[in-house]
């Protein structure tokens, strides 16, 4: 019996989806074949994309941080001074 349970690619179906991706990807071929398939697969495979996405969003935010560290230092400091006066 085949059950899919909330979203859409988890549960029964993805797991059989995945075995079925191996099978493709082991079955009869060079080992050119083999490693070609399972370069494609990792490239198609949209698991964890989103953590991904946001680790770079994070890092990005640091990098620009880092990079203007006295400019934004300096606009902080003057924000505060203003609204002190």
């Amino acid at each position: 019996m085949m059950r899919c349970y909330g979203r859409k690619g988890t549960g029964y179906h993805s797991e059989r989806m995945d075995q079925n991706k191996l099978k493709r990807i082991s079955g009869d071929g060079s080992l050119k074949q083999k490693a070609a398939g399972v370069i494609t697969s990792m490239l198609t495979n949209k698991k964890g994309m989103e953590m991904v996405q946001v680790a770079i969003l994070i890092a990005l935010a640091v990098a620009l941080g880092i990079i203007f560290r006295t400019e934004i230092t300096k606009f902080v400091n003057n924000t505060f001074s203003t609204l002190n006066s």
